[in-house]
């Protein structure tokens, strides 16, 4: 399984919006320039993220975007199904009727048994949980180097 720049960047997108809950609506060219993403390549990720309820957007001089609900209730698995599609590792995983074998091959069953603990992970993440990572990650950069000597 490989994550697209999609699923990447539809990430780091929804991570800006969790690291500033009550900023009010994010502008869509604040968070590509805060993220390095090309702005209408994350236009089109954004479209993508409120069709699936994922974020809203407010019109006007005031506009931008924020996540629809609290991030500790949006899944890892949820954002990358929407920006990925399935999180299965093998297209016979998702509908056995692609392969002929898919009843009999040990393959099959190794591939079936892999996805489900790839999405189990995913879906026992939240974004709240990757957003106090980053802070922590941000946090512990920011340090003097004698306090990271410390620890």
């Amino acid at each position: 399984m490989k994550i697209s720049t999609k699923g990447r960047y539809g990430l780091r997108a929804l991570l800006d919006l969790a690291a500033h809950p009550d900023d009010g609506p994010r502008r869509l060219d604040a968070i590509a320039e805060s993220q390095a993403i090309s702005r209408n390549y994350l236009h089109s990720l954004m479209i993508a993220l409120k069709a699936a309820g994922l974020v809203r957007s407010r019109r006007g001089s005031q506009g931008g975007y924020v996540l629809a609900r609290p991030a500790r209730e949006i899944t890892l698995a949820r954002i990358l199904q929407v920006l990925e599609g399935p999180l299965a590792l093998a297209d016979c995983v998702e509908d056995e009727r692609l392969c002929r074998r898919a009843k009999n091959c040990v393959a099959h069953d190794m591939w079936s048994e892999l996805s489900a603990d790839i999405e189990n992970l995913f879906a026992s993440v939240t974004l709240a949980d990757l957003a106090a990572r980053q802070a922590k990650t941000a946090t512990s950069h920011c340090r003097p180097s004698s306090a990271k000597a410390k620890n």
